[in-house]
């Protein structure tokens, strides 16, 4: 059965983006980059892939979800983000149709469910944080980089879910120079 992995930056202080939406403050230079992209090349956009030499192969993901915020933060020049993956937009808007997405108002829980039904590769949860706390039952794994930076305030990494505890297991963690922390789980004790 195919894994759901919520893939994502974080702060020190839980947040995934300021409260406007802003992740400028995150690394995005140092030696944790290239460790990372090798990694998780499927998890970048495809342009910014293609203009880096970046084999997408499809290994790691085949299918991303995004909530509307998340996908909105490329529009306009990215109506398309991830085009060598299935791509999946959980919105309640009537979007004008772009190849390539599947724009969807159907509970994600069901949809997840479908999706780990099909035969494939992994799927990636890209966010946003009210995504990941109404799926947080479905996810498999997490993988987070953590960043060495606090928010303050922002969007939590599940949202504002409530108190509903879930135990995970630590498989991996690598620390980087640059001060970013890569830390995976898998749910279970």
């Amino acid at each position: 059965m195919r894994e759901l992995t919520y893939y994502v930056a974080v702060s020190l202080d839980g947040f995934i983006a300021g409260p406007e939406g802003q992740f400028d403050a995150f690394v995005f230079e140092g030696d944790h980059m290239t460790a990372i992209n090798t990694r998780f090349a499927d998890a970048i956009p495809t342009s910014f892939a293609e203009a880096l030499g970046i084999v997408q192969d499809r290994s790691t993901f085949d299918t991303v979800l995004m909530g509307w915020n998340t996908y909105a933060v490329g529009l306009p020049a990215m109506p398309s983000p991830y085009g060598h993956l299935r791509q999946v937009v959980f919105t309640r808007r009537d979007p004008d149709p772009v190849d390539g997405l599947d724009f969807t108002d159907r509970d994600p829980i069901d949809v997840v469910r479908d999706l780990k039904a099909e035969d494939g590769d992994g799927i990636w949860l890209c966010g946003g944080g009210a995504l990941a706390a109404s799926l947080g039952g479905e996810i498999d794994r997490l993988v987070l980089k953590v960043n060495p930076v606090l928010f303050g305030d922002g969007i939590p990494l599940f949202g504002r879910s409530g108190y509903a505890p879930a135990a995970f297991t630590r498989t991996a963690a690598t620390a980087f120079d640059s001060g970013v922390t890569l830390l995976e789980y898998r749910r279970g004790a």
